[in-house]
């Protein structure tokens, strides 16, 4: 991958492909999960945490040798369930079928292969049956010749074998040249012993190939996001140009949500019934409630209630909190701030580190100077404020509820509630909410 990142740890659809092979496994019902780490395994334990076991393989002696270190935890398992972590793609029903066939079987082991129309697929091991139909051996393709090289099915990597049996057969393999102990030999052990070895065939073959470069990665990245698209479509999103969308695997939506073309749904983000993103949305872990639009604009860490409408070209970020139905319009930016319920905040405006109470009126223009070059600072705007086009709140500061302020004002104190401020620096007028400040005001 010529990456500081492990190559199982690269991701697809905003999920690690390791963590896509963890969760097909519990899919199918199995919890007792080991991983086998190199030595330096923190980047795996960061991002597997502690819903696994660990067994650590120092040297990089083979899969075989890999599989041998988790002999601690899983010594006493009567069936084991062996899968790489670089074969992203495969779902939980296709391992559902390989324990159940091992299982019906009582084969000593049972391999997933897969049938490619490729007359040569490169790089994966080949699948030798003698004339009964019957597994004899697993040739890889470095140890190949060319009839062998010309059989289209495929090794998955993927196998059951008998708990007992697979440590001492691991325990008897001969080291390749190389000095590795291979797992694909077990195999061919395992028939030389009259063991009955079953396998299974995958019906899609996209679901077992393995992540070796960027261009596999994009490619497995290119089917898994067309899976997911199709998935939520059939239940109950419209996507009009379902190519040029963009949803994460572990993303959320819920029945008669729109996507626009051009948006991207990433990380955990959840969208509401009935609302409409893009195009051109960036919805990134967060939450979007119910009948809520957000055009052309970039929602990050936050959350909007039901009823919001957001954009074009606005931003909302850092943990912010937009209660239901607060109108944001176009080139506006909210960084870690609530607006209250009903608030409208007209264009070209910035609130950070701001809460806004309820059916504020935030006008064109107007912005919070919440960082004074060493520290943020908090603004506080009451209920049914006004604040005219142009404002600067210098933080920290509160304006009370039901107080107005000048278009232009720069607002260095705080405002009492029902009074009004204008100028530079803005100063107290009189006790009562004009009705029109300035026809520039939104």
């Amino acid at each position: 991958m010529k990456s500081r990142t492990p190559k199982a740890l690269h991701r697809i659809c905003g999920r690690e492909m390791l963590l896509l092979v963890v969760d097909a496994i519990r899919e199918a019902g199995i919890d007792n999960i080991t991983v086998v780490v190199p030595q330096d395994s923190r980047p795996f334990q960061t991002a597997l945490g502690e819903s696994v076991h660990y067994a650590t393989q120092s040297e990089p002696l083979g899969t075989g040798h890999a599989l041998l270190q988790a002999r601690g935890p899983l010594g006493g398992v009567g069936n084991i369930l062996v899968l790489y972590g670089d074969v992203p793609l495969i779902q939980a029903n296709t391992l559902d079928q390989l324990i159940q066939q091992h299982s019906d079987s009582e084969a000593c082991a049972t391999i997933l292969t897969s049938s490619h129309s490729d007359s040569s697929p490169k790089g994966m091991g080949r699948v030798v049956r003698d004339e009964t139909g019957s597994v004899t051996a697993i040739v890889e393709e470095q140890n190949a010749d060319a009839d062998t090289l010309a059989i289209r099915e495929v090794n998955s990597g993927f196998y059951c074998f008998q708990g007992t049996w697979l440590w001492q057969g691991l325990e008897r393999l001969t080291p390749a040249p190389n000095g590795e102990l291979l797992l694909t030999d077990l195999i061919q052990a395992a028939v030389s012993q009259g063991m009955a070895v079953e396998s299974i065939t995958s019906s899609e073959p996209q679901e077992t190939m393995g992540i070796n470069d960027r261009r596999q990665l994009a490619e497995a990245e290119t089917l898994l996001r067309q899976s997911i698209r199709e998935y939520w479509m059939l239940n109950g999103i419209s996507m009009p140009d379902a190519s040029s969308v963009y949803i994460d695997k572990m993303a959320i939506l819920e029945p008669d949500a729109v996507i626009l073309p051009n948006t991207h749904i990433t990380g955990t983000s959840v969208i509401g019934s009935g609302s409409t993103i893009g195009p051109n949305s960036i919805i990134d872990n967060a939450r979007v409630g119910n009948d809520c639009k957000v055009v052309s604009s970039v929602v990050r860490d936050s959350t909007l209630e039901s009823g919001v409408d957001v954009g074009p070209f606005s931003h909302i970020r850092g943990s912010s909190y937009v209660e239901s139905g607060v109108h944001i319009g176009t080139s506006a930016e909210v960084k870690n701030s609530r607006l209250g319920r009903g608030t409208k905040m007209g264009h070209f405006s910035y609130m950070g580190d701001a809460t806004l109470g309820e059916n504020v009126n935030v006008g064109a223009g107007a912005i919070t100077c919440n960082y004074d070059g060493d520290s943020k600072h908090e603004t506080v705007i009451g209920n049914d404020a006004f604040i005219g086009s142009d404002t600067m709140l210098v933080a920290p500061v509160r304006i009370g509820d039901a107080a107005a302020t000048g278009a232009g004002a720069v607002v260095t104190k705080d405002v009492p509630a029902n009074s009004t401020v204008i100028g530079v620096p803005a100063r107290r007028i009189h006790s009562q909410h004009p009705e029109k400040l300035s026809d520039s005001q939104a």
